[in-house]
């Protein structure tokens, strides 16, 4: 779907994010007669109307006799395709789209790679596309990373990096290349179900001429078999660690300790990007030394430095048990005290809970909605380590300062999403930054979003 395909039909806006703002942005430049309907909560309606006056704004959540009123519908990500509302309209005959639909709708000749993946997606693409611009390409960062396609609308670049979130996957247009970074279980409260996440997920192989798979993942390889031109990243015969290098075949290329994002889970992130690279005829060769001034991203497994004797590693963007386990790995060799729980999506804890069994942290603060069913967990097996329970992060950080030995590491990975108590996890890792008594506005930008080059 076009945007020119929205013309004299009845038209709705679901959500005013970041994705509403520049989908009403571009409805306006190419229709600015057309009659707009945004649904939006009561506390927005002030700025929706300073933003554009003339919208007609309905609140509260819509019923489907309410979406059903309207031909198309242009919904924001975080609003699930499965809520029987949506569907009950969409029975009827409502049309519903996304910006992301949209911008590839508009931009079908675009040279893209799309990038997905329950952990490693945006530091994958912001790996891509930094080491495409390395190598002198006017590469475009965009996606789910945090600028959303449609604020780029009408922009010239010549390799979109892309990153779609497990919402988005189904929205997009004909890829070049799909790469899919991990697949685990995520999201269940979108989705439904575990089975409906990963199918979701794995429409990314479907509009992709080429898949990129992770070779380290039997589930995504199995799952994945069938694609005609699928490539592989994290085996020795391409792109792979071994020791202390980053490889191509039996060829040592980047010296792992170089990498700033820490961590062997990034040093496979970037064997990811270098495959990617190389998959569309790019020299990835030629690339690689530019991972050495790659800036790792905010919330991901960012170290905010020295204070008060201690080390401050910001993940807040951990959002699930194993992402937590990634965290801890890579700081093996520390003293650790590890800060988790938050918004209880009923995930399984256990596998988390066998490792911790076996390389215990220093200590382990449970916190927020899911913070007292880790406890039980990590209790009942009885783990070689403190396990402390609170209910809010500003509690978790004084246990953790109490428990910490000077030169340990306080390390925030929640292994759970914010929103029991936050906004989002940005807004939670500028808060545990802060909790530190570092300058949490220094944390915040993503390196080279947009279009550079």
């Amino acid at each position: 779907m076009r945007i020119a395909d929205l013309a004299k039909s009845r038209v709705a806006i679901w959500g005013f994010g970041r994705e509403g703002h520049a989908v009403i942005r571009a409805l306006r430049s190419r229709l600015p007669t057309q009659p707009l309907t945004l649904f939006c909560s009561a506390a927005e309606v002030d700025s929706a109307r300073t933003f554009d006056g003339g919208l007609e704004i309905i609140t509260g959540e819509p019923d489907a006799e309410t979406l059903a009123q309207f031909e198309v519908v242009v919904k924001s990500p975080g609003i699930s395709a499965y809520q029987p509302a949506l569907l009950a309209a969409k029975a009827k005959g409502t049309q519903f789209t996304s910006g992301t639909a949209l911008w590839f709708g508009e931009n079908a000749d675009a040279r893209v790679i799309g990038v997905t993946g329950t952990k490693g997606k945006s530091t994958t693409s912001a790996l891509l596309a930094h080491l495409a611009r390395s190598l002198g390409i006017r590469a475009a960062l965009a996606g789910n990373i945090g600028l959303p396609l449609l604020e780029l609308q009408g922009q010239q670049a010549e390799l979109w990096v892309i990153e779609l979130s497990s919402f988005q996957t189904g929205e997009a247009g004909e890829l070049e290349l799909g790469v899919i970074t991990s697949l685990y279980e995520e999201h269940l409260d979108w989705h439904g179900s575990r089975e409906r996440y990963v199918a979701d997920k794995l429409k990314l192989a479907d509009v992709s001429r080429h898949l990129l798979v992770n070779a380290l993942q039997p589930n995504l390889l199995a799952l994945t078999n069938t694609h005609p031109q699928r490539l592989l990243f994290g085996q020795p015969e391409g792109w792979h660690v071994a020791g202390d290098f980053i490889r191509r075949g039996s060829q040592n290329v980047f010296a792992f300790a170089q990498l700033a994002a820490p961590g062997l889970h990034n040093a496979l992130n970037a064997c990811a990007a270098l495959a990617a690279l190389e998959a569309i005829g790019m020299d990835a060769l030629a690339a690689a030394p530019a991972l050495a001034s790659f800036r790792p991203l905010p919330h991901r497994l960012q170290p905010l430095g020295e204070h008060d004797g201690w080390d401050w590693v910001n993940d807040s963007i951990s959002t699930t048990p194993l992402a937590t386990l990634a965290a801890l790995e890579s700081l093996h060799d520390r003293t650790v005290t590890v800060l988790v729980g938050g918004h209880d999506r009923g995930l399984d804890w256990t596998p988390f809970v066998d490792a911790i069994l076996k390389t215990p942290p220093n200590a382990i603060i449970c916190m927020g909605s899911s913070g007292p069913r880790i406890a039980e967990l990590l209790r009942a097996a009885v783990i070689a380590c403190p396990c402390i329970l609170v209910s809010h992060l500003d509690a978790a950080v004084a246990e953790a300062k109490a428990c910490t030995p000077a030169g340990g590491v306080i390390l925030l990975s929640p292994g759970a999403p914010s929103f029991d108590q936050f906004k989002d996890y940005a807004a939670r890792g500028r808060q545990f930054c802060a909790l530190a008594g570092l300058d949490s506005a220094s944390i915040a930008s993503i390196d080279g979003l947009g279009i550079v080059g």
